[in-house]
């Protein structure tokens, strides 16, 4: 990977979690179990389907525990 695309990759990083300063905890919950959801999608299946389905599944129990 190119220096110049790292650089960008860390920048809109930065920019995403910087707007994540005012979320509710539903919210917040809501972002990071889609993440989670999706990345363990996508290593336990291998494929699109599999991280689309753990990034649903995944934001609706963190959006759930994240009210709590």
């Amino acid at each position: 990977m190119s220096r110049a695309k790292q650089l960008l990759i860390y920048a809109l990083v930065a920019s995403s979690l910087a707007g994540c300063a005012t979320l509710t905890g539903a919210e917040r919950g809501t972002i990071i179990g889609a993440g989670v959801g999706t990345a363990a999608g996508a290593a336990i299946t291998n494929d699109v389907g599999g991280a689309v389905g753990g990034g649903v599944i995944g934001g609706v129990i963190g959006n759930v525990v994240g009210r709590h």
